[in-house]
């Protein structure tokens, strides 16, 4: 990850920020790149079905 900066995913506005733009409790993130971030979303509910079969 580039030290100087950071991708997030602003779930309040819907879009990709650069560097902290927005509170913490509304990003997800940081990410390496301004394409993981917008796919961040997808990259939740991945996860979250992952450990949901996990839970079973």
């Amino acid at each position: 990850m580039d030290e100087e900066h950071h991708w997030w995913y602003c779930v309040r506005h819907n879009r990709v920020e650069a560097d902290e733009t927005c509170p913490g409790k509304d990003r997800l993130g940081p990410f390496d790149s301004e394409a993981d971030a917008a796919r961040a979303l997808e990259t939740v509910r991945e996860r979250n079905k992952e450990w949901d079969a996990g839970d079973e």
